[in-house]
């Protein structure tokens, strides 16, 4: 079977650098699957969990936001932040996840706090995600 780089990096670090089978990521549009040879693409990435299969094994990864280039058999996510399975702290990730829904259950926040604790509910819940599939 064919093979594609996937390469994951932010600001700080390369988060991962495999030959991996396929890559499911949410794009600005939605969900996006993305096999060798696919044609070229750029997008803008979503807070989600990214899938990476590999030798029939499947892992997630967790990236806050950034961008997606697919080009000459080659994947790079551009991620402001982005952890593995393994660097995630999920009773850490559990308790932003209660301080998000908190803020959004206080009526008074105003519009802009309100988008940031959206936020921070989407980045909690898709590290738990992620910090469990371990």
């Amino acid at each position: 079977m064919s093979t594609m780089q996937l390469d994951i990096v932010t600001p700080e670090r390369k988060v991962y650098s495999e030959q991996v089978d396929m890559v499911v990521a949410r794009a600005a549009e939605g969900d996006i699957g993305i096999l060798p040879h696919h044609s070229p693409f750029i997008s803008p990435l979503q807070v989600t969990a990214v899938k990476v299969k590999k030798d029939g094994e499947e892992q997630l990864i967790a990236i806050s936001g950034g961008f997606i280039e697919v080009h000459d058999n080659k994947v790079t996510l551009l991620a402001e932040s982005a952890e593995l399975p393994g660097e995630i702290d999920v009773n850490r990730a559990i308790a932003a996840k209660e301080r998000a829904e908190n803020r959004l259950a206080d009526k008074k926040q105003e519009d802009l706090d309100f988008k940031r604790a959206q936020l921070s509910l989407q980045r909690a819940m898709v590290r738990i995600r992620v910090g469990k599939a371990r």
